[in-house]
């Protein structure tokens, strides 16, 4: 994939947002509305959701937006983010979504990991998120955003989505499932790399 540096979006263009996770589409489509770009998901459009096939979170969010873009027509932005544990060699990581089986039900996921990480000592953990906009004709950029902070436990709050109510930021106290939409848009990883792609790819 070769990069696009001088290819923007500004207000009144079209873009697809390529994922079927309606927590993720709420959060993008919040995060791009200061902006006046026209979005679309990719289950709006009827697109098949990809096997994510890739090793890192760079390849799976570049062959969703790829698949997204030339099946479209359409610039397409997707997201690939997880939930890492340093203690458990970065788990679940891009498999994070696996996790909680066809159903989606992170309170099992979030189990699963309790009981797996025991009574380990380093609760460190991190949220990492890559952001792939790509072109129809194959021109792509990627952009890297993650927070760190600890492992939660037992969960908290509702807000949010996925492993949000075990996560807690550096330097907060509340959880990602108990912050505020627009507290939680301030810092996460999805924020950071946000801000890149909007400083490299969106024009006024």
């Amino acid at each position: 994939m070769s990069a696009a540096p001088s290819r923007s979006l500004g207000p009144g263009d079209r873009l697809v947002i390529a994922t079927h996770n309606a927590g993720k589409l709420r959060e993008i489509g919040e995060l791009l509305e200061p902006f006046g770009v026209e979005t679309v998901s990719a289950g709006d459009l009827k697109l098949a959701e990809p096997e994510e096939t890739g090793d890192t979170f760079e390849a799976n969010a570049l062959l969703k937006a790829d698949l997204a873009a030339r099946a479209s027509g359409l610039p397409a932005l997707a997201d690939d983010s997880g939930f890492c544990v340093s203690a458990l060699d970065g788990r679940p990581g891009i498999y994070s979504a696996r996790l909680a089986g066809p159903n989606g039900d992170f309170k099992m996921a979030m189990e699963k990991l309790h009981k797996e990480l025991g009574d380990a000592a380093n609760r460190a953990a991190s949220f990492v998120c890559a952001l792939s906009l790509a072109w129809p004709d194959g021109a792509a950029r990627t952009f890297r955003g993650e927070v760190l902070g600890t492992v939660a436990w037992p969960p908290r709050g509702s807000q949010g989505f996925g492993y949000d109510p075990m996560f807690q930021a550096e330097g907060h106290n509340e959880t990602f499932g108990e912050m505020a939409p627009g507290a939680k848009h301030a810092i996460s990883h999805r924020a950071h790399a946000f801000r890149q792609f909007v400083d490299a790819c969106i024009r006024s």
